[in-house]
């Protein structure tokens, strides 16, 4: 197989991973608070496993009386996961107050960035970004514990559909170029 028939095959399967990203958005944007309750879960459970991972690696080691420390992070990891995946509904809270308060600190750090590149080209857009994001954190912050039904959701839901699109565009070029190259 040459190399323009493999940049094609990939490009092909990165169209077929946009198609199902963006089908993942808008089924996350149909169903918020499920796509919300399924995020807290699914990190619930990763930390389970990460905690589970900690503690083999300390056991194994043979270090458990030294590493006191990372073995009860291990051990924390699993009673968070636990309890994540039982309580979904209160984890999603967490994660929704934890992003509100993500976006108005991001907010902030783009606003005081933009003012500082003020004499660069387009940092109208840095500062534009950093009010958006402000915004959008008061937002959910004043909106809960309502917002907790729909930002999570929603946000990875546009962030899929993006991301989506992304691929689909950035796989189209991919293949462009390699059907330029075969001629």
């Amino acid at each position: 197989m040459s190399i323009v028939e493999t940049i094609s095959k990939s490009a092909k399967t990165a169209k077929w991973v946009g198609v199902v990203m963006i089908i993942a958005g808008v089924l996350s944007l149909s169903a918020p608070m499920a796509a919300g309750l399924s995020i807290s879960m699914l990190i619930g459970g990763l930390f389970i496993v990460s905690g589970v991972f900690q503690l083999l690696v300390v056991f194994r080691a043979g270090s458990f009386p030294r590493e006191l420390l990372l073995g009860l992070l291990g051990v924390l990891g699993i009673m968070a996961g636990v309890y994540m995946i039982a309580q979904p509904g209160l984890a999603l809270a967490t994660l929704t107050l934890f992003l509100s308060g993500y976006f108005i600190a991001s907010g902030i750090l783009q606003i005081v960035a933009a003012f500082q590149a003020r004499s660069q080209q387009g940092w109208g857009w840095l500062l534009f970004g950093g009010l958006v994001s402000m915004l959008l954190g008061a937002m959910i912050w004043s909106q809960f514990p309502l917002s907790g039904i729909w930002a999570v959701g929603t946000l990875v839901g546009i962030h899929l559909i993006f991301s989506g699109m992304t691929l689909l565009a950035i796989a189209g070029a991919v293949k462009d170029a390699a059907s330029a190259i075969a001629d």
